[in-house]
């Protein structure tokens, strides 16, 4: 018998995680928006970036920027961190990893 939140698939002996799964979806609608792709390849692109360095680069109001931000932060993509009155936001690689092994199972 599968544990909770464990989906044997029929074609694979692999288990798949609801829970990842559910975060993977949580993930692929909120970069489903080109402004949040952008945002998502940026700061992927430096590693790091202060909200104003995003906004600046974007060329965007420092709101939309915020908003699309907390999308972003909100699925547990982006990992957020103050460092004095700058609030720094990086990939969350563990996260991004989970959601790859997703994937991975779905697709064999």
């Amino acid at each position: 018998m599968n544990s909770p939140g464990i989906v044997k698939l029929q074609n694979n002996m692999d288990q798949l995680d609801l829970n990842d799964l559910k975060l993977a979806t949580k993930v692929f609608r909120a970069i489903n928006h080109p402004l949040r792709l952008n945002i998502v390849r940026l700061i992927e692109e430096f590693g790091r970036l202060s909200v104003t360095q995003i906004y600046f680069k974007l060329r965007i109001e420092q709101s939309v920027a915020s908003q699309h931000l907390a999308i972003l932060r909100e699925c547990d993509l982006l990992e957020a961190t103050r460092d004095g009155k700058n609030i720094y936001y990086a990939i969350n690689t563990p996260r991004l990893n989970a959601i790859q092994r997703s994937i991975q199972t779905l697709r064999a």
